[in-house]
């Protein structure tokens, strides 16, 4: 392939994943005082947590060994700490690193 051809076609790639993550932006900017997307801005983040935390322990096997215990303990720390620091981040690294801890210690 010569660069004539590739050239034009990563550009043209390149304005068009600009132009598509760009649109929401400019797009929702005047509505973003709207009480509406307020609403959604403040209960949203807590609807995907549980989400995420439903689709993660769907797949637990409690009738065989370990019993879903790394997935019970895992959880309950990330609980604890998110009530002790109100940090997600911390709160998904600490229980993702329970998890993997107590998967190696049970498993």
């Amino acid at each position: 392939m010569s660069l004539a051809y590739v050239l034009p076609a990563v550009l043209i790639m390149a304005s068009t994943t600009l132009l598509l993550r760009a649109t929401p932006f400019l797009a929702l900017q005047k509505a973003a005082d709207a009480p509406v997307v307020r609403y959604l801005g403040r209960i949203m983040p807590a609807g995907i947590m549980v989400i995420l935390v439903i689709y993660s322990l769907n797949g637990i096997r409690l009738t065989t060994y370990p019993y879903g215990l790394p997935s019970l303990i895992a959880v309950t720390v990330t609980l604890l700490i998110h009530a002790w620091r109100r940090n997600p981040l911390l709160s998904i690294v600490v229980g993702t690193a329970t998890y993997m801890v107590s998967l190696h210690l049970f498993g």
